[in-house]
């Protein structure tokens, strides 16, 4: 008994630092004001050559229009398992998304990016529309989208 007891004290020890490496993340985006229907979003990271990591958030319910999101669909496979959990509502013109998530400290100035693709019903879609390299350096700070994202930024 007293192993078991000391092997769950030492399992606890070794997992309590774990947990603690990871921080809340809000990520703001800011849509232009712009004509026609809400704005698919899709929020998701990769690595410092620019392959696919994961998905951060994805806006807009209907999974059919996905594939519109073309950087973060070639990327995520278009599998569900990807997306679960992480989908909202789609973000109408002149809105602002703002998604707060847990990332793991090691992930922050180790050479990741989020991009932002967007698409909007019967008009452009636009691939990685924001690139913003996931660093304390860029806490806070602006980055401009393409096209309808005005900006986009994160906080710690």
């Amino acid at each position: 008994m007293k192993k078991l007891t000391l092997a769950l004290a030492m399992a606890a020890t070794i997992a309590l630092p774990t947990l603690a490496q990871a921080r809340d993340v809000t990520f703001t985006t800011q849509l232009k004001s712009y004509r026609g229907d809400g704005a698919y979003l899709a929020l998701y990271l990769v690595d410092a050559q620019g392959q696919y990591q994961r998905t951060l958030w994805v806006a807009g319910k209907k999974s059919k229009y996905y594939k519109h999101l073309s950087g973060w669909a070639q990327g995520s496979g278009l599998r569900s398992s990807e997306y679960d959990g992480v989908t909202g509502a789609s973000v109408m013109s002149g809105e602002t998304l703002n998604v707060t998530l847990d990332v793991a400290d090691t992930l922050i100035d180790a050479g990741y990016e989020v991009r932002v693709d967007t698409a909007v019903e019967d008009m452009r879609d636009n691939r990685a529309e924001v690139s913003a390299p996931l660093t304390t350096d860029g806490v806070g700070k602006s980055f401009p989208g393409r096209g309808y994202v005005q900006s986009f930024r994160y906080t710690f």
